[in-house]
């Protein structure tokens, strides 16, 4: 079964070819349908943000391992006990990457994402097909496309940063990072009646994306100043929430300035694992009162973020196209920020 495989750890950013890491094409063992399990065949499977950090090895994976997480595809297999939501060979389908064991004190505490037994490993989605757990796996909507169902991951970071946050109808939000997280985050914000709504973001055609979807404003770091300007758009206030999908050390530490009194601040990228941010208790947590989290992933969210994919705007989201043999150029593409999604084709069908 061919996979997009890291067999070469390292930045996918670096020059030098003897230190650069590297993603190829390599045949991976298919994974039997078990009794319980459904087995896809990927129709694409996009990259997200944290795939290059992958390559870099930020979990400490030894090589070669498949990569790949935000897929979508049909059935072309049920296992004789996934009856439980009624899905058929043929079915379109997305679903999430993580399979939770259920029985563990954090499943079972309603805390899914801290699962003890959690397996992501050993069925990556850039690949011809891909095995779940039938608890894994949502049918799509007719009114999504399988180019828009491979978002159905992202869409649910979405929809659990709204549960994180609850937010006020009339919050004045700021988000930092335009890429497909901070744009379907302030997608989301829009339908949640968010005032002041402001993209912080240093490409252009993210920014213009941004107001397109709603943004109220926008702020360019590389020319502004992120906390001068952010206090003079919300009358010396401060946004009542922040949400950080940059990833990026440079961009974290000005959200603290324009989290406003008593405000949420969301830290919801993955970061590198040895930064460490320096953080005044007094003024931010004590003085300010404010709310400092983060983010990991999404469970519990996908059922929603179903039913409410086709409100977003996703077609600029799947405009560029890989397929599967070019998975080398198509990370080349994403590191070089030039495009807000990136799809990888793993198998054509009919009408796609």
């Amino acid at each position: 079964m061919k996979t997009v495989t890291v067999t070469k750890i390292g930045s996918l950013r670096e020059k030098d070819p003897e230190k650069r890491g590297k993603v190829e094409i390599t045949d991976f063992p298919d994974v039997p349908c078990g009794d319980e399990d459904v087995k896809i065949k990927v129709a694409y499977c996009s990259i997200c943000g944290s795939d290059p950090h992958l390559v870099e090895n930020i979990f400490g994976w030894d090589p070669p391992y498949g990569i790949g997480h935000e897929l979508s595809g049909v059935v072309v297999e049920v296992g004789k006990k996934a009856t439980r939501k009624g899905l058929k060979v043929g079915d379109r389908v997305a679903g999430n990457f993580l399979h939770f064991c259920g029985t563990c004190y954090y499943c079972q505490n309603g805390q899914q994402q801290f699962c003890e037994n959690c397996n992501e490993t050993n069925r990556p989605g850039m690949s011809e097909y891909v095995t779940w757990h039938e608890s894994q796996v949502y049918k799509l909507p007719d009114s999504v496309s399988l180019k828009q169902g491979c978002l159905l991951e992202p869409v649910s970071i979405a929809v659990r940063l709204m549960d994180k946050i609850n937010p006020k109808l009339g919050a004045r939000v700021a988000i930092s990072g335009g890429g497909p997280i901070g744009l379907l985050a302030l997608q989301a914000m829009k339908m949640m009646g968010a005032t002041s709504l402001t993209l912080i973001e240093p490409i252009a055609p993210r920014r213009e994306l941004a107001v397109k979807f709603g943004a109220d404003y926008v702020i360019d770091p590389i020319e502004q100043d992120v906390a001068k300007t952010g206090m003079e758009l919300t009358n010396g206030l401060g946004y009542d929430v922040v949400i950080d999908c940059s990833g990026s050390v440079h961009a974290v530490k000005p959200l603290l300035e324009i989290t406003s009194m008593g405000g949420t601040l969301v830290y919801a990228a993955m970061y590198p694992n040895d930064y460490e941010m320096p953080l005044n208790l007094y003024k931010y947590c004590y003085f300010k009162e404010m709310n400092i989290t983060g983010l990991y992933v999404a469970p519990y969210a996908y059922p929603r973020a179903s039913q409410v994919m086709s409100r977003f705007q996703l077609d600029d989201f799947i405009e560029t196209v890989f397929e599967l043999d070019d998975c080398a150029a198509a990370m080349d593409a994403q590191v070089s920020g030039k495009h807000p999604k990136i799809l990888i084709r793993c198998n054509k069908f009919d009408g796609e």
